[in-house]
């Protein structure tokens, strides 16, 4: 089964220019930090989600078309990303102490399109896209198998004004999302221009079989 709901439409601009992602109350998304670094370098425009354990609803969905990503460290390993980025993975705990007391916002995002799956093979056709090992994909898949995966395609702007923010009492525990209580601006520069994401996200759209909007 394959659901698409689309969310900001890509701008016509070229790409380049400071924008403000639009982020509101705070709103975070937490992620993985060697993801944000994937991220942040362009290799991929998904995340995948199905939702963490203490959800209200037990199950992942889009609170806001604008997040910032607040970066993890605890579940990240070595066995659940593809070889070539284990020296990024170890580069984001190098020096760090654990549990952390302090992170550093860098990045906001906006979702473009929100592709639910629950097949298989349209989820192996997208295992180049992304940095986790297919695998650990197919586990996200099948955890909780009745509930769809979410594969997120999105913007991701680079901060102007990155900021270390204190790791308060409300950020912590297995929740997908958390409301930043320290002042973040979203303004930044997207991190691939338009033309680019374009055509990422056409080529996630061949993957998993959808021809876009008519």
């Amino acid at each position: 089964m394959l659901t698409v709901k689309e969310y900001t439409p890509i701008s016509s601009s070229d790409g380049v220019m400071h924008r403000d992602a639009g982020v509101a109350d705070g709103l975070a998304l937490k992620e993985w930090a060697v993801a944000i670094r994937a991220l942040d370098a362009g290799d991929q425009i998904l995340l995948l989600r199905k939702g963490g354990i203490v959800e209200e609803t037990k199950d992942f969905r889009v609170r806001g078309a604008s997040f910032f990503l607040y970066p993890t460290y605890e579940h990240q390993k070595k066995e659940l990303v593809k070889p070539e980025w284990h020296r990024q993975l170890e580069a984001t705990l190098r020096g760090r102490e654990m549990p952390p007391k302090e992170v550093e916002i860098t990045h906001a995002a906006r979702v473009v399109e929100d592709i639910e799956l629950q097949d298989e093979a349209a989820l192996a056709n997208l295992a180049d896209l992304h940095i986790w090992t297919e695998n650990y994909a197919s586990q996200r898949l099948h955890w909780r198998p009745y509930k769809p995966l979410h594969v997120l395609a999105v913007r991701v702007y680079r901060l102007d004004e990155p900021r270390i923010l204190p790791v308060r009492e409300t950020y912590l525990g297995c929740t997908s999302w958390i409301r930043l209580e320290d002042q973040v601006s979203s303004r930044g520069v997207p991190v691939l221009g338009d033309q680019e994401f374009r055509e990422r996200l056409e080529a996630v759209h061949r993957r998993v079989g959808w021809a876009g909007t008519p």
